[in-house]
């Protein structure tokens, strides 16, 4: 008996093994599809794998509205994701307001938002994502040219809950494929995957780091990308033990103020990551707290000669008197 191809193969064996792997496998979850290549071939791996396993599957295509045509984009990725096996399908018309980050930023937080209230709607356990090896390579590849720490340089979890305190759990099988077999699979399969402009326009950083990867693995020679995916493995597992440390300390440390002796005595790996809890749990946003911030802060325990209040994101300030730190400002 003759099987699949091998790229259509391979999104299948991904699903597969990341469902068994999260006891997901005959759960009901739902597959998030932007019309592209990545998500399509997610759509069409899913809706052969989680019926044959006794579980059932959604999709979801969220309208930005941000591109002329977009609400026709979303149909035509809807009609394929019926076609595939999936059932309902539903196209959720988002507004993205507020710059915030960054355009990009605040159309990830209104569809995050709106998946994860499609997948409480139809009872799926999990919202499926269609990032690759690849795109987790670009990502490791932004963090080392913006001089990032092991948290960012960590890139995308496999999976992780859809909001705080959420049973939900986003989860993405195709982190260790590679973009090339996604649309291996489109090819195979007959299915027109939709090319967004935003993935050529160099306004985007990320972009540009999609067109040096291949000039690296050209120099360098091929392996670089999985290289990379390989490298964010390895710092998740780091930073994940250094964040539980830290959390520990942050939770041992009771109400402010703070004694400086006790938080200078942390090694500096946990201490910046307890500065970093401090902040955010104080009302910090959480895309503008840079590493800068957190060693100004930082300074006021290991190089302090009367300066200060520190500044931070979100109105905060970091206070020193004597042998005890504070934080003030709107929580």
């Amino acid at each position: 008996m003759v099987g699949p191809p091998p790229d259509v193969a391979a999104t299948r064996v991904a699903v597969r093994r990341t469902l068994t792997a999260l006891g997901l496998s005959g759960r009901p979850v739902l597959v998030a599809c932007s019309g592209g290549a990545d998500s399509l071939a997610l759509a069409a791996a899913a809706g052969f794998v989680v019926p044959r396993a006794g579980g059932s599957i959604a999709g979801v295509v969220v309208d930005h509205g941000l591109q002329a045509g977009s609400h026709q984009v979303a149909e035509t990725a809807a009609t394929q994701c019926r076609d595939l096996g999936l059932d309902p399908v539903e196209v959720i018309a988002v507004q993205v307001t507020g710059a915030g980050e960054g355009p990009e930023s605040a159309a990830r937080d209104a569809r995050y938002t709106a998946l994860a209230a499609a997948a409480t709607r139809l009872g799926a356990e999990a919202i499926l994502l269609g990032h690759t090896r690849d795109d987790q390579a670009e990502q490791v590849l932004l963090g080392l040219a913006r001089g990032s720490g092991t948290r960012s340089l960590a890139g995308m979890p496999l999976e992780r809950p859809a909001r705080p305190e959420s049973s939900v759990r986003l989860v993405r099988p195709f982190l260790s494929v590679p973009r090339a077999a996604t649309e291996g699979t489109c090819r195979e399969l007959g299915l027109t995957p939709w090319a967004d402009p935003h993935n050529d326009d160099e306004v985007f950083t990320r972009v540009r780091a999609r067109r040096v990867l291949p000039v690296l693995e050209r120099e360098l020679g091929p392996g670089v990308a999985a290289a990379l995916a390989r490298t964010a493995d390895l710092l998740r597992d780091d930073a994940e033990a250094l964040d539980a440390a830290a959390h520990s300390a942050y939770q041992a440390l009771g109400e402010p103020p703070w004694p400086v002796t006790g938080l200078r005595e942390l090694p500096t790996a946990i201490r910046r990551r307890v500065w970093r809890q401090l902040a955010l749990r104080h009302g910090s946003p959480s895309g503008a707290l840079t590493g800068e911030h957190l060693r100004a802060a930082d300074a006021l325990l290991t190089h302090w000669r009367g300066q200060g209040p520190i500044d931070l994101p979100g109105g905060l300030r970091v206070h020193r008197r004597g042998d005890l730190v504070s934080l003030s400002g709107p929580r």
